[in-house]
Formats: structure tokens, sequence, C-alpha cells
């Protein structure tokens, strides 16, 4: 196999591309020959990082899109085909947590719950179901849902967040079944404790560091390189025989 660009020819929409594992994963599909949209709800970012990007081919376009409304997603992507004439990747790595994630059981309200499924669950969801007809068209293609360990295991708290990603989860391996036929791959990657603006305030806090590295066999926190590489593999056809798999990148983290 060629060790050239892995994506080359290839149109990618990434979502939640404007920082941390979406904007790490933009630059590497960029670097390996692809064609990116920046799907974000943060437009100053976005623009920036196309700008970026662009300097000297025009190989990014921002797209404002919450990932939560299917006509925006409708919109996000007949606009990646009008401009590129193709879809072949999608990345539904847009992720929410925070307070509303991270409430135990007896402190989680509905309205926090949904509203966290609706970034966390429903967003893969739609992503999917929007990009599989084009994806056809093309006679295949490659979905990576960004779950994260907490889709696998459990904590102490996060009870909207770990059952979310834990959907996103399942979620992929009932569509790679569904579209296997179509040659259509659906893998989910699972990020350990890794360092980017979504974690920011609590990788912040010295003790909750310094517990999270210490549940980490290889000695630090993941950064978002780290997690992009994988997708990388997963979007490129040197994982042409995957499918439905859970891809986990978090340095050997310890089980709660």
């Amino acid at each position: 196999m060629s060790l050239g660009p892995r994506l080359e020819g290839k149109v990618a929409i990434v979502t939640g591309g404007a920082s941390g594992i979406g904007e790490a994963t933009v630059k590497i599909f960029v670097e390996h020959g692809a064609k990116a949209v920046i799907a974000d709800v943060d437009e100053k970012k976005g623009r920036l990082l196309e700008g970026l990007l662009n300097s000297s081919s025009e190989s990014t376009m921002f797209y404002r899109l919450d990932v939560s409304k299917e006509s925006e997603w409708i919109r996000c992507v007949d606009e990646a085909v009008k401009k590129w004439g193709r879809l072949d990747i999608i990345v539904n790595n847009a992720g929410m947590s925070g307070v509303k994630g991270r409430a135990i059981v007896e402190e989680t309200t509905v309205e926090n719950w949904d509203d966290v499924f609706s970034v966390n669950s429903t967003g893969v969801m739609l992503g999917t179901k929007t990009g599989i007809p084009q994806m056809k068209k093309n006679g295949g293609g490659s979905i990576i849902n960004v779950s994260s360990i907490f889709g696998i295991v459990g904590s102490k708290a996060g009870a909207a967040y770990h059952a979310s990603k834990g959907a996103a989860r399942l979620f992929s391996k009932a569509a790679a079944v569904q579209y296997g036929k179509d040659s259509i791959r659906v893998n989910s990657v699972h990020p350990g404790f890794t360092d980017t603006p979504m974690t920011l305030d609590i990788h912040s806090q010295k003790e909750i560091r310094d517990y999270r590295v210490g549940m980490t066999p290889l000695g630090r926190l993941g950064i978002p390189e780290d997690i992009a590489y994988g997708i990388l593999y997963l979007a490129s056809d040197e994982s042409k025989w995957v499918t439905g798999i859970e891809l986990v990148i978090d340095g050997g983290e310890i089980s709660w």
C-alpha cells in the first residue's frame, strides 16, 4: 500500500471541527489530501481555521451547524456535495459535557439530559442518516462516531454523558450491520482523558488532573492528535475491512 496521502480525493464533514479533536482531525485530513467541511457552532474559531488551512489551497469550508437540527444537516451535506461533488467521510465528533453532562443520577434534570443527548446521540444519528444517501452514490464511505471511554465504562458522575456516549457506541454497531451491504463502514472511537477545550475546566484542577494521569499507565493525558490519528485510520482505505468496532484510544486507562 502506498505511503503517500491516505485520503486523496476524499471529501469529509467533521463536526465540532473548529477546536480540540475536531480541529486536529481536520488538519490531519487536509494534510492527507482530503477536502473537509469544518462544521461547528463556533463561527469565529471555524473561520480562523478555514483561513489558515486555505492559505495555500482551497481545502476546507466552514459551515455553521447545529448537529441536533436535521434541516441544518441536510443543508450542510448539500453544500459539501455542491462544492466538491461527493461525500466520503463523516466524523460525528461534536460533543457536550460540562455541568449538564457530569451530574449524578439524582441531580440530573430532564432538561439537561435532553440537551446532552441532542448533541452526543441525536447529532450522531442525524449525521449518519444524512450522509448515507450520498455515500451510496459513491459506492461506499466511512462514518466515524466519536464516543468516549465513558461510553464503555461508568464513573462516579456523568449519568447523561455516559448514557449518551453509550448510545452512540451501540448506534454505530447497528448502522454498521445495516449498511455493510453498501460498503459504508461505521465505527466508534473512544478517547480516554484528553486535553481539549471541553475538558479545560476540569483538567485545570490539579487534584483531578493528577488523579486522571495516575489512572493512565502511559503517564500523561491525551492530546487531540492522539485521537485524530485513530480517526484518520478509520477514514482511510487501510481500514476497508473494519466496521462496527470500538477503537479505544486512552493510554491504557485503568477501568473505574
